[in-house]
């Protein structure tokens, strides 16, 4: 199963996570809807969130329909007869996996359909429905290797591949003897790293190795022969702690799809949006995808340098401020931000300030990258204002300047000349920077990246062209800093 539980996101659940509650009887659960704050927010607004990403296919991932990037899959199907039976519409946030879990506990989402597997683990932390399909776990081999491998007792010695934290991961390692097994974040990643040689097989889900092994003829599925308990193969919706009408809801429509035999037809359609996806895998097919991509970089990248350059202009004369109070705000600050990591920052503004204010991630993202950005321009301008000669100051005194304008028009002039290579260095490593709001669902050339890499099944060809795209924005910007900068020298 897609089961990744990363540190990260074990630390994210134990900070904003909640406790457990006791199970309510059926009668009372629908005696009173109040009994689950969820359930009654989802019907007073009129639309359910779902959380899930759509980079697992035949569950969950994206084709072009229209010209416009959609999200298709089983999972998919089963979320919307389920926004159908409750009398709701269906409204789909995309993240990264690593993040689905935070985002139903600080109610970005209201249920998680992903692949994802009810494990013990992550029953401390939500709650999940009736198990609504049962798979297998395979093994996937490049073709020409179909004579060396029949089962998991072939790889013995050998290099395995499994997405990081998940059930095949920990099937690999304590069932696959001697074996050397590599973690990887994609599945697009690891069919890269089996098709270019990198590991000799990979584990993963039975429907989604199919789905790899029909859309690329360079690849076999074998059977796994992993000894699985009851819930290694079994896939769920997870919910938010303490919503049983919600779960009830849910579970009625899981009976009705399997009582109807619904998951073979849910199954077919992902298959024919599968086909459909690799008809046309150049990259020109998808410039719309890479065009988006780049907008939202840009546009990341432009918020960020101006917001990050006030803060960081703030927090630089708070530093060399003689306020004590102030110096000791701009110190703390600053050597907290360079202490912690940008991701966690980013997951701390989008899902811990969520628990107050429900924040867009597109926000949330400019916010997390301004905020860190400031504190290394604070330190660039600190800098800057230090290296100007004492001599300046003490003959704009003779002038008669006020602290105010000799900060103004003799300190400021040349402190930006002299630190104008290093701002702009920090403009440029922006725009590669803003990459990470991909796991929080912002569409920026990354997240297209992956997109577009999921839905052709060719994993080199959308990273060289996300590189050279990467290249034209940072060279393009070094080029106008440059011009500056030689009109700063000339003057």
């Amino acid at each position: 199963m897609k089961a990744k539980l990363s540190i990260l996101i074990t630390m994210m659940v134990m900070l904003f996570g909640t406790l457990g509650f006791s199970q309510i009887s059926l009668a009372k659960i629908y005696a009173s809807d109040s009994q689950d704050s969820t359930y009654k927010r989802i019907k007073e607004r009129g639309y359910i969130t779902l959380g899930t990403s759509p980079d697992y296919a035949p569950y969950e991932f994206q084709t072009t329909q229209n010209g416009k990037s959609t999200d298709v899959g089983m999972d998919i199907s089963i979320a919307k007869k389920i926004a159908k039976d409750l009398g709701v519409k269906l409204k789909i946030k995309n993240m990264d996996f690593d993040s689905l879990l935070v985002g139903l506990q600080t109610h970005k989402v209201d249920m998680i359909l992903a692949g994802m597997n009810p494990s013990p683990a992550r029953e401390k932390s939500v709650d999940f429905s009736n198990v609504y399909y049962n798979g297998g776990q395979s093994m996937l081999i490049n073709k020409k290797d179909a004579g060396l491998y029949k089962d998991k007792s072939s790889f013995v010695n050998k290099k395995v591949a499994a997405q990081t934290g998940s059930i095949q991961y920990n099937l690999a390692k304590k069932q696959i003897s001697g074996a050397s097994v590599t973690g990887i974040e994609k599945g697009t990643d690891l069919i890269l790293a089996l098709q270019t040689n990198k590991v000799d097989g990979v584990v993963m889900e039975k429907p989604s190795a199919e789905a790899f092994a029909a859309n690329n003829p360079s690849l076999k599925v074998i059977k796994g022969g992993f000894k699985l308990s009851g819930t290694d193969s079994s896939t769920a919706v997870a919910l938010p702690k303490n919503s049983p009408v919600l779960k009830a809801h849910i579970n009625s429509t899981i009976k009705e799809i399997k009582d109807q035999g619904l998951i073979p037809q849910y199954l077919k359609k992902a298959g024919s949006h599968l086909k459909s996806n690799t008809v046309n895998t150049s990259m020109s097919h998808y410039w719309k995808f890479f065009a988006l991509g780049v907008g939202y970089t840009l546009l990341i990248s432009v918020c960020s340098v101006f917001f990050g350059f006030l803060t960081g202009t703030l927090l630089a004369f708070m530093r060399l401020s003689k306020n004590k109070v102030f110096h000791a705000i701009a110190v703390a600050y600053i050597e907290f931000v360079r202490g912690t990591p940008l991701m966690v920052q980013l997951m701390f503004v989008y899902f811990g300030l969520g628990l107050f204010v429900n924040l867009p991630a597109l926000t949330a993202g400019i916010i997390a990258v301004s905020l860190n950005s400031g504190a290394y321009v604070a330190e660039v301008i600190r800098g800057g204002i230090n290296s100007i000669d004492k001599g300046q100051t003490e003959a704009a005194q003779s002038l008669g300047l006020s602290s105010r304008d000799q900060m103004r028009f003799v300190i400021m002039p040349q402190a930006l000349k002299n630190i104008w290579p290093a701002l702009g260095n920090e403009f440029i490593s922006l725009i590669k920077e803003s990459s990470i709001v991909s796991i929080i669902g912002v569409t920026d050339l990354i997240y297209q990246l992956k997109i577009v890499q999921s839905d052709t099944y060719r994993g080199v060809a959308p990273i060289i062209v996300a590189m050279v795209l990467y290249f034209v924005m940072t060279f393009s910007l070094s080029k106008v800093l440059e011009h500056y900068e030689g009109k700063f020298n000339h003057a």
